[in-house]
């Protein structure tokens, strides 16, 4: 590691003049959960570091009906999956913010520096893009947002320009009768890299038991250089009633959109026939969140969670 200036903003506008005034040669510390070991194996070498823990702005976690849910850019992992607006409203984040890590780094990690990490396989990044998440970003130029399905433009890059950074996500309140699930594989039962993760989002309409998709959002991890969303998988179950064979069709489309790689944690075919899998099973875990059923994350569930429809 070599040596870098150590800065500690404590506003947005400080902050954004000190990254401007590096461009490429600075880095945001947010957790530091990844930059950190980054440093340390001299991938990135910055000239300075902007920890960006004291800013108030990416501190704030909020549910509100009006403005829906705002995450800042530095609220850590336990603190989202501890929120009591979060578990009832945004259940699918709960899923992804209770398996990233361990229990030490869930005390430091943070979703926006899991955006901004842009790991094609990262846990939040399905679940974020499932439901519709915005990344709120400022700079040298002002504010601007992308969408979080946008942000990633490649492994470990993303959409910020020199100067820039991420200070929050985020996501209307989801309406009645919706719900979202992510959930991933892992060889290991906790403290892994996803071999493959799947999100969904689902709005449903009709009667409880002539359910029909309104809409629906299908998002993917570790099958793409970037977090993947498969519109076309969504757009296929809208109008569609809510039965096996629609949920089989989605995820088949899913499976032909992953592009996935054979690495040391699996061959592409296997990839591939998880996607069918998880797609199908994240869709079932959002259809029952959606019609007020309990569905048990990863973690409750002891990795044995059941995904039949009723």
């Amino acid at each position: 590691m070599r040596d870098f200036e150590y800065t500690a903003p404590s506003t947005l506008r400080e902050a954004v003049k000190l990254l401007s005034e590096k461009g490429e040669a600075a880095r945001v510390l947010a957790g530091g959960t990844d930059l950190i070991v980054q440093l340390r194996a001299r991938r990135f070498q910055p000239e300075r570091v902007v920890d960006v823990k004291n800013i108030p702005e990416v501190n704030e976690l909020s549910v509100s009906p009006r403005k829906g849910l705002r995450i800042g850019a530095a609220v850590p992992c336990h603190r989202i999956y501890a929120d009591e607006g979060v578990k009832e409203q945004f259940a699918g984040l709960t899923d992804a913010s209770m398996i990233i890590g361990g229990i030490q780094i869930q005390g430091r990690a943070s979703l926006g520096g899991n955006l901004c990490n842009a790991s094609p396989s990262a846990d939040s990044i399905p679940a974020l893009i499932a439901y519709g998440a915005e990344a709120e970003v400022i700079g040298p130029d002002g504010k601007r947002k992308i969408a979080v399905e946008d942000f990633c433009t490649g492994p470990g890059s993303n959409a910020l320009k020199p100067g820039e950074m991420l200070v929050a996500i985020r996501m209307p309140l989801p309406k009645n009768n919706s719900g979202g699930h992510y959930l991933r594989f892992i060889p290991r039962n906790e403290m892994d890299i996803a071999v493959v993760g799947a999100g969904a989002f689902v709005e449903l309409g009709g009667r409880s038991k002539t359910r029909v998709f309104k809409s629906a959002r299908i998002a993917l991890a570790a099958v793409a250089p970037t977090p993947l969303l498969v519109a076309e998988a969504g757009a296929s179950l809208e109008g569609q009633p809510v039965t096996e064979e629609t949920i089989a069709a989605a995820a088949a489309i899913a499976q032909e959109a992953a592009r996935p790689i054979s690495d040391m944690r699996g061959p592409a075919e296997y990839r591939r026939h998880l996607v069918g899998v998880l797609t199908k099973r994240a869709l079932i875990g959002a259809v029952k969140r959606a019609n007020g059923e309990f569905v048990p994350n990863a973690v409750q569930s002891n990795g044995h969670p059941v995904y039949q429809l009723s």
